[in-house]
Order: C-alpha cells, then structure tokens, then sequence
C-alpha cells in the first residue's frame, strides 16, 4: 500500500531496464551455438534421411536409428559430429540475427503497460526476424547441408570439405559466389514457416502454460512450451525444408542444374518418392528441433537472467 506521500511510477517509469541490442544478439547467437553442439548428430541424420532415396520408392534407411548406427559404422564417432564448423557457424550468422531482430521487435510492439502483442504480431515479428536471419545464415547453410551429405558418396565423387570456411573459399573459386546463396528462397521461405510457428507458438505456449497457474516462470515451463512449439515447428516446415535440403547439394548434369526450381523438387519428391517423403527425416527433425529449441531458449533466458542480476540491477 502507497503512503500518502509516494507519488506512483509513470508508465515510462514501469517500463523494467533490458539490456543493450548488442548483447541481445550476442545471447541470441551464443545460445544457438551452445544448442547447436548438442544436437548435431541429429542434422547429420535428418541431411541424410532427406537425400535417401532420390527419386524412387525405395529407402536407404528404414528408421532414424538404422540410419544413425549406418553412419556410426561406416564413418565411426567423428562421422556423426561432421559439419558441426558449419553448424556453429550457421547459428552465430542466422541465430545471432534471427533473435536479435525478435526481440528488439517483440519490445518495440510491447505496451506502456508491459502488455505483449498479440499472436499475429508475433508471428509477423517472427517471420520477418526469420527471413533476415535466414538470408545472412544461407551460405553456412550450404556448407552444412554439402558437409554433412559427404559421407553417404562413393569417395571419388565425396566434396572433402575440411571446415566451414575451406567450403566457403572452395565453393566460391570453383563454382562462383552467388552459389553461396544458392536454395536463398527457400532457406528464407522455411525460416519463415519455422519463425512464425516456433517463435509466436513458444511465446503463447509459455503464456497459456503460465495463465493455468501450475506454471511458474522457470526452466520447466520454458521445457514444456518449448517442446509444444517444436512439435508445430517440425509438421509445418518440413516439406519446405526437403526442398531446400535438395536443391543446396544438388550437382550441375551435362551444364544444368539437377533441380531448375523448388516446385520441381516437390512435384518429383511427390511423383516419384510418395506424399509423405515431403516428411522424410521426421524423427530426428524433431528430435533435432524439440531440444535445439529447449536447450537455445533455455540459453538465452538464463544469460538473461544473469545479465540482469549481475549487470542491470547493480
């Protein structure tokens, strides 16, 4: 209860401090890069789950497990954690954007009053952080997707990247700079399936989980809204996800490309591999997704939380 000389805070007032944009993108890409060591093996699996089988019926590998103990045998302990240079990278480059641009955005359309923007803004803030970050992110991506692929070649055809930036200085001076940015559409249309389900679902999941009042604000919650936001996440983005998986290891054939757009890919996934092959990888998609979700947002809020204690409110 206010005494009778306490004046009450302005809304300007109200408004908690947070901390400089720089450390939001920082926090933003050290937590995806911390994810990132953690479920890399599960990439690699879903990479190769995708490749499997290109145009036909036939699957090179039954489950996610067959494929997992496939490539533990043939390439051994190192084999499954292929790529991880250009996996970090990809986070410091997308993440370090995506979530930096969110959250400015997200505290931008947040009321004087602390009220958060509704579900659409969300999804409009996420989508638009997504695209950006994916644009920045693409040419890590490519790596990725060629380094993990590697290994599933005969060894005369294998690329032999050593690390991320040998990919980028070899793709650059033997098939031009623009293959960087090779699949850019839909690297950015898939980041703005997932940004739109994964970021808004997070933040209303956390909020409904909250509003039961069994939640407190706290690393169980942040669990439980982050599994249901990966689960969203997974079912939305994959078939736009496969297409952008195709078409940045695909090779030139006699001087063309393998893929001419991403419809074609889909059109022959559909026609040749069966509907559901647009979801080829499920498993370790979600696998991959559910705690690279959990573990980046548990990241962020506990840099969060510390930046705050030992910064803000000293």
């Amino acid at each position: 209860r206010q005494g009778p000389n306490r004046t009450r805070p302005s809304m300007a007032e109200a408004k908690p401090k947070t901390s400089p944009k720089s450390v939001k993108f920082l926090f933003g890409g050290l937590a995806g890069m911390g994810a990132t060591v953690f479920v890399q093996p599960l990439d690699l699996v879903k990479n190769r789950m995708q490749l499997s089988g290109q145009g036909t019926k036939a699957r090179e590998y039954k489950t996610s497990f067959h494929a997992l103990s496939s490539i533990l045998r043939n390439e051994g302990v190192g084999g499954i954690y292929t790529g991880l240079s250009a996996g970090l990278l990809r986070q410091a480059t997308y993440t370090t954007t995506r979530l930096g641009i969110y959250t400015i955005l997200f505290e931008k359309m947040t009321g004087a009053d602390g009220r958060p923007p509704n579900f659409f803004l969300k999804a409009l803030i996420g989508m638009t952080a997504g695209a950006t970050g994916a644009f920045v992110g693409t040419p890590a991506e490519v790596a990725l997707i060629r380094m993990t692929a590697d290994g599933r070649l005969p060894a005369d055809q294998r690329r032999g990247y050593s690390n991320v930036f040998n990919a980028l200085a070899r793709i650059t001076k033997e098939e031009g700079v623009t293959t960087l940015w090779r699949g850019c559409i839909p690297t950015m249309a898939r980041a703005v399936v997932v940004n739109a389900a994964q970021l808004a679902s997070y933040s209303q999941s956390k909020q409904a989980l909250l509003d039961t009042g069994y939640f407190g604000d706290d690393i169980l919650c942040h669990f439980c809204a982050s599994m249901i936001s990966g689960l969203v996440t997974t079912a939305a983005s994959m078939p736009v996800d496969i297409v952008k998986t195709r078409i940045q290891n695909m090779r030139m054939i006699d001087g063309k490309p393998e893929y001419k757009n991403g419809l074609e890919v889909l059109v022959r996934v559909v026609g040749k591999e069966g509907f559901f092959s647009l979801w080829k990888g499920f498993t370790p998609y979600y696998a991959r997704l559910g705690p690279h979700t959990v573990l980046t947002f548990i990241f962020l809020e506990q840099m969060n939380r510390l930046y705050r204690s030992h910064v803000l409110e000293r």
